[in-house]
């Protein structure tokens, strides 16, 4: 996640408004506690401004279920658009400012019945790291030489 952002980015993400790398501390203390999160992103685009400014807009969906405070389970359909800044610096892209425009926002009654119960034979069920397939496929891959690590691909926390 952090690679996308310039490190003096700004993030609006609604309950979040502050620096890209406080938001991404925000963010990643939530996947902790959600057992099931996804997102998808669609119909983007981009328009350059000039030779190192893009306006970028791009649809989400997002689903999050996870524990209320309360303890209770809860699950929330979201769908917006991230309306992005892209700025490029020594040939690189990465977002400078986003703001995140809700559009749709549906609360929903979780299952009751297990994840294995609904999904049936459909399996394997999608996981987190690194129960899920694809770590098992990225493991095949051999890391380029004099490449930095990326905590977040690993799935490690960052710094």
């Amino acid at each position: 996640m952090r690679s996308c952002y310039w490190p003096d980015a700004r993030d609006n993400h609604g309950s979040y408004s502050g620096s890209a790398g406080g938001f991404i501390q925000f963010a990643l203390s939530h996947f902790k506690t959600q057992p099931r999160n996804i997102h998808q992103l669609a119909n983007i685009m981009i328009e350059f401004l000039g030779p190192a400014e893009a306006v970028v807009e791009s649809y989400f969906t997002a689903l999050q279920r996870g524990p209320h405070e309360s303890g209770e389970m809860k699950q929330v359909l979201l769908c917006g658009r991230y309306c992005d800044l892209f700025q490029k610096r020594e040939g690189e892209w990465r977002i400078a400012e986003r703001t995140v425009v809700y559009d749709w926002i549906e609360e929903q009654r979780p299952p009751t019945s297990s994840e294995t119960e609904r999904f049936g034979l459909r399996q394997p069920i999608g996981a987190t790291y690194p129960n899920d397939p694809v770590y098992e496929l990225s493991k095949r891959r051999t890391p380029p030489k004099n490449h930095p690590k990326n905590p977040i691909a690993s799935g490690e926390e960052e710094p």
